[in-house]
């Protein structure tokens, strides 16, 4: 009998939690999905930190932030536009891409920009070599600037102003969740003073 009764708790209690969760603005078809928030960083192995760092804060504005001192090798933790780059020392070069390759259509990390005039003049100056596109979709009347270029290791970096195109979900699976408070990990602004 006190089975019985502890599976009818649990239930309820599991009941209890789904009825919360759709409270909070989840459905029951929410249960499938894992609970992210939001992209908290991308890793990149490098051939000089250093160069990496300053490629990092010097063009795109990347700020340099502790990383914990357990970790044995040596790298740089980056932060900025809710997003964190993790510079780690490669071991062994032949893992990196080729600095000269830009292809639009290989791996690359994307960031939205105001004005890419600015970017493109920044690029310029330093002598960065770069691809530049615009794509036009005439159905939506839609048009998006992108400049692809490399980070000092070979990893493509693409900048674009792809607010103008609207998402649209595809079907009805899955819900777009947008951060809105919480992506962010806490920011000590006193540096320790």
């Amino acid at each position: 009998m006190e089975k019985k009764e502890e599976q009818l708790k649990n239930r309820v209690d599991s009941d209890s939690k789904k009825a919360e969760k759709t409270e909070k603005g989840r459905d029951d078809g929410d249960h499938d999905q894992l609970p992210l928030m939001a992209l908290n960083h991308v890793s990149r192995l490098c051939r000089n930190v250093q160069e990496s760092i300053d490629f990092y804060t010097q063009v795109l504005g990347f700020v340099l932030i502790e990383r914990p001192q357990a970790f044995d090798f040596d790298g740089a933790w980056l932060f900025n536009y809710g997003v964190g780059i993790h510079l780690v020392q490669s071991k062994d070069e032949d893992r990196l891409p080729d600095t000269d390759h830009l292809d639009p259509m290989d791996n690359h990390i994307s960031f939205q920009c105001e004005d890419m005039e600015a970017v493109e003049e920044k690029l310029k100056e330093r002598n960065i070599k770069y691809m530049k596109r615009t794509l036009e979709d005439d159905e939506g009347g839609t048009t998006i600037d992108q400049l692809f270029f490399n980070d000092p290791d070979g990893f493509m970096i693409e900048i674009c102003n792809c607010e103008n195109m609207k998402l649209v979900p595809a079907g009805s699976f899955g819900k777009i969740k947008l951060p809105f408070d919480r992506h962010n990990p806490p920011v000590e602004l006193n540096n320790g003073n």
